[in-house]
């Protein structure tokens, strides 16, 4: 008796030390930090209606969603075959680990396996999947910390954000997506009941890799939910008579189509402009909420896809943005992302020809050096500068020319260039740059004559944001792709601030916008696709030997086009014809749903019926039905007289001189050659 009482007392001590122990490992424990995991999650692209645009990742597909996001048919799935006990255990199913033990012993082989959820989620997360001794006690320690500082729950959400389900795939939504193009919310019974057998081996088990293995592991998933209680005979055998359809959807079989360009150049504006961890982009699982219109950006996708013979080796660029915030709406920098990545519709490396003009134009306006009405002779002309060491002589598109006076209003209509260098000339190259810069250009800008011509490369996106400009009252706004930043905690890490700036008044603007209607009308350079837009557009095209350009506006979108070899190929007239088609049916397209819209009018712009031979003001003797605009104190203020020989009107001083100088000698000349046939 005496041996026994010794016994006991060692025995309860004995068991007094392991609790002991066991309590101060687990408050231990507990008070240790989990290793940092290194599991990596997609981020997201999302346009302005929050439309997913696409997923973006660094080689591992993962998309983390919370567990109300997923169909209980996955979880129910996943408990029945993975881990029966879950919501009943401490980590480590003992139960289950006796009849791994005893199925095994009598079978002398490994069939059965007694890893909980929480024992895969620690060794997925942490550990290697090397099978030694200091393994297993580091995984079963990762264990004990996950159970303590996570709730059942939160683990099983850990668990199928993260395991892996083949074919690049991790994580329950991302497999959703790749096998169904379904969120995870949406999958059905039998479809989730095909996923959850995956993850036991992605490669025997997955439907597009083996569908017999597959119907088979889907059949035993199917049996463990019937003995689960989470469904009965008649839901089995449905789900697994079920036709499934799969899709094997990814980013990259989609990546032609769903905004590549527009995708890399937010992602770009975010690290090289916001600051923001390209790791945290790639990696952390943040949304990017966009400035991007899903629906607009098709259109546009469209009409370049369909501006082109499908044999042609020509290029193209379109980008819009919306004048009133600067939101950059749609963004095509190419004809085929596949095939070759690189983003024309930001790149600064082609001249854009005359649709440099209206901001040549603008600089003169403001200057009030020149009015819509001011003239200057279209003819071959030799233009000196640097003080007359240099000269630059100009030519009209067809060497055409009208070879007589014509106002900034035809001159703009029909992109005459002598004009165009006569305007600088007169204003001055720095005066054209200082314009630019007000309209948001800082692309490089010679300060020579053939500026006037658009010979300074310029990008489509910036000129579609100067356009904007003329579009929205003379208000600039920068043009910006990205709304806010959210993290994968919900957290706003950024959000879009930009404060518009007053570039030109919005007289010059609404002056300048009535001057580029004009280019759509008759005679104008652009009115090939007048029949294609109902609604008040403005504009102007532009053309080089290895470019073609159409740039204009409504009141609530922007838009330029580019045509043209990468190599620098000459174009022939048809394919500088196809900038103008492509632009029209895209602004048709893209604004069918919104009524058209007039330019506003601003009140103290100056508008004054003039007689168009003259330019003077229109009266009794000289009735015309010619509505001109003017910023105040440019507009003519001498009535039209009725003369026998009507001479012109540019002006007052030397400009007026010089033109009655030159119409007197013409009437001469015309007079001396009549006599002389007649």
């Amino acid at each position: 008796m005496l041996r026994f009482n010794r016994w006991l007392r060692r025995g309860i001590i004995t068991l007094m030390i392991v609790m002991g122990l066991v309590i101060g490992g687990l408050y231990y424990l507990k008070q240790q930090e989990l290793p940092v995991s290194t599991i990596s999650q997609s981020s997201q692209l999302v346009d302005r209606n929050g439309q997913l645009i696409s997923y973006f990742h660094t080689g591992v597909n993962r998309r983390a969603v919370s567990l109300s996001e997923m169909s209980p048919y996955v979880v129910q799935a996943t408990l029945a075959i993975e881990d029966k006990r879950f919501y009943s255990h401490f980590g480590f199913d003992l139960k289950g680990l006796a009849r791994a033990v005893l199925v095994n012993m009598s079978t002398l082989s490994a069939k059965q396996g007694a890893s909980t959820l929480t024992q895969q989620l620690a060794r997925n997360l942490y550990l290697t999947h090397e099978k030694t001794f200091e393994r297993k006690i580091k995984e079963a320690m990762y264990t004990t910390q996950l159970e303590m500082k996570y709730s059942k729950d939160e683990i099983l959400e850990m668990y199928l954000n993260q395991i892996y389900y083949g074919h690049g795939a991790y994580g329950i939504e991302a497999a959703s997506r790749y096998f169904f193009n379904k969120s995870a919310d949406e999958l059905s019974l039998a479809e989730s009941s095909m996923l959850a057998g995956i993850p036991k081996g992605p490669k025997y088990y997955s439907p597009l890799n083996d569908m017999h293995n597959a119907k088979r592991r889907q059949s035993l998933i199917l049996q463990a939910m019937v003995e689960s209680g989470y469904i009965t005979e008649d839901d089995k055998e449905n789900a697994y008579n079920e036709v499934l359809h799969f899709t094997a959807y990814s980013d990259e079989n989609a990546a032609s189509s769903d905004a590549s360009y527009f995708k890399d150049y937010v992602i770009q504006s975010a690290v090289h402009e916001l600051g923001i961890d390209e790791q945290l982009l790639y990696e952390g699982g943040v949304t990017i909420y966009t400035t991007l219109d899903y629906d607009m950006q098709k259109i546009a996708e469209e009409q370049v896809a369909s501006g082109f013979p499908s044999d042609s080796e020509q290029q193209a660029a379109l980008v819009a943005i919306d004048p009133r915030n600067g939101h950059i709406k749609a963004m095509v920098g190419g004809r085929s992302y596949e095939n070759n990545q690189y983003n024309r519709a930001i790149a600064t490396t082609r001249q854009p020809g005359s649709t440099f003009k209206p901001i040549l134009y603008t600089a003169a306006l403001g200057q009030h050096a020149l009015t819509a009405q001011s003239v200057f002779m279209s003819e071959p002309t030799v233009f000196t500068y640097d003080n007359g060491r240099k000269t630059y002589e100009p030519q009209n598109y067809g060497d055409k020319y009208v070879n007589d006076y014509i106002t900034m209003r035809q001159a703009i209509a029909s992109s005459d260039n002598i004009y165009a260098v006569n305007t600088i000339m007169q204003v001055g190259p720095e005066a054209v740059i200082e314009s630019a810069r007000k309209l948001g250009i800082t692309a490089e800008l010679e300060a020579v004559p053939s500026l006037a011509l658009g010979t300074s490369p310029v990008s489509p996106l910036e000129l579609a944001s100067a356009y904007g400009v003329f579009a929205n009252q003379g208000v600039y706004h920068k043009p910006i792709s990205i709304l806010k930043i959210v993290n994968k905690q919900g957290k706003t890490i950024y959000e879009a601030s930009y404060e518009p700036t007053v570039a030109i008044s919005e007289n010059e603007a609404f002056l300048m916008t009535s001057l580029l209607e004009d280019v759509f009308e008759a005679g104008g350079t652009a009115h090939r696709v007048q029949s294609i837009i109902k609604r008040p557009v403005a504009g102007k095209s532009g053309t080089t030997p290895v470019d073609a350009w159409m740039v204009g506006y409504t009141p609530e979108l922007s838009t330029a086009v580019w045509v043209g070899y990468d190599k620098d190929r000459f174009l022939t007239v048809a394919e500088a014809h196809r900038a103008a088609p492509i632009f029209a049916h895209f602004t048709e397209e893209a604004l069918k749903k919104n009524a058209p819209k007039m330019f506003p009018i601003p009140e103290s712009i100056v508008a004054v019926y003039i007689d168009e031979e003259t330019g003077l003001l229109a009266s009794e003797a000289c009735p015309s039905d010619k509505l001109e605009y003017f910023l105040e104190g440019t507009e003519p203020t001498a009535y039209c007289e009725p003369v026998v020989e009507q001479e012109e009107h540019i002006g007052t001083g030397k400009e007026a001189i010089e033109l009655n100088e030159h119409k007197s000698y013409r009437n001469w000349w015309e007079q001396v050659k009549n006599w002389w046939l007649h």
